[in-house]
């Protein structure tokens, strides 16, 4: 016989909320004492070889919520087996899941986490309430379709997503091309620059590696990083450590590779060697809704003084 691996501590991702709803529900018990109550009972039992896919959303006791399914846009899945073999109960609710089952119920953590798992802000004898909702029972090629869709759908939503915040992001960018009279060109993604030496020579092509001192800073003016020291000390963002192992020097960019923000990849591949420039970079093309650190903040739009020295 195999034994069930925690289920419920798998890839946290996806799932709908499961509503109460007033009316005589049935109520189980598992092994170990914990009750849970079928807001909505489904029939089909899963069959050898078929995935369960489920919602899931744990709260604390006073409803903070830690960990939704429905938030991470993905669900929670296992394949079904009649010979796994349940040693605790939150185990045995879930092997015990039923195509349009919903399930409500309220544990101490251990009793849902295990004793060596228990979120660090939660005593092991709080109680948390979980709701589950099974979503289907599907086969192996339908659980693959499945997935597949979800995936298409999230795809087409971030790129309408991104669209929108191009829109916002050219806006600010044409503000602050105007407040300083710049004569700025626009790519078609998006990508704003502003040629300021020519340099001499071909483009800088794909593959070839470009030798970059840059400045880089929010549309505010604060400068968040430079490989310059000077500038660097001006700005108050001077690194002693850093000058240490010579990290004040041009960067070494192997352009249109993916190992830099797509603003710079685009940017650089319109420089020559001796070339200086201004990169006004839509956050659509630079760090996005996830931003970096502290000072660029999710859907910041970027500056980057650049001047390449050097392609090889």
């Amino acid at each position: 016989m195999k034994k069930i691996k925690s289920l419920l501590l798998s890839t946290v991702v996806f799932a709908a909320a499961i509503g109460m709803v007033s009316c005589t529900k049935t109520k189980k018990t598992t092994t170990d004492g914990i009750e849970y109550t079928y807001i909505k009972e489904g029939k089909d039992s899963p069959k050898n070889g078929e995935f369960v896919l489920y919602n899931l959303i744990v709260t604390t006791e006073n409803d903070s919520t830690f960990i939704s399914t429905y938030d991470q846009n993905a669900p929670q899945y296992f394949m079904y087996n009649d010979s796994l073999e349940s040693s605790v109960g939150i185990e045995e609710i879930l092997l015990g899941l039923k195509k349009g089952d919903s399930i409500v119920f309220q544990a101490p953590s251990v009793k849902i986490f295990g004793e060596f798992n228990t979120p660090p802000f939660i005593k092991d004898s709080s109680d948390v309430k979980v709701r589950i909702g099974v979503i289907d029972v599907l086969d192996e090629d339908g659980t693959k379709a499945y997935f597949t869709a979800l995936q298409d759908a999230q795809v087409k939503k971030q790129a309408e997503l991104s669209v929108k915040q191009l829109e916002e992001d050219v806006k600010i960018i044409e503000e602050y091309i105007s407040k300083n009279n710049l004569n700025a060109s626009r790519t078609e993604s998006g990508l704003f620059y502003v040629i300021e030496e020519e340099g001499s020579g071909d483009q800088i092509e794909t593959g070839q590696v470009a030798s970059v001192n840059y400045s880089g800073y929010l549309i505010d003016g604060t400068v968040f990083d430079t490989s310059v020291k000077e500038k660097a000390q001006e700005a108050g963002v001077y690194n002693e450590q850093r000058d240490q192992f010579d990290g004040y020097a041009p960067l070494d960019v192997e352009v249109g590779m993916g190992r830099v923000i797509p603003g710079w990849d685009e940017g650089l591949g319109l420089l020559k060697k001796g070339s200086k420039a201004k990169l006004i970079i839509p956050s659509t093309l630079a760090y996005g809704e996830r931003g970096s650190g502290a000072v660029i903040k999710p859907n910041s739009v970027l500056v980057f003084d650049v001047e390449v020295t050097d392609v090889k």
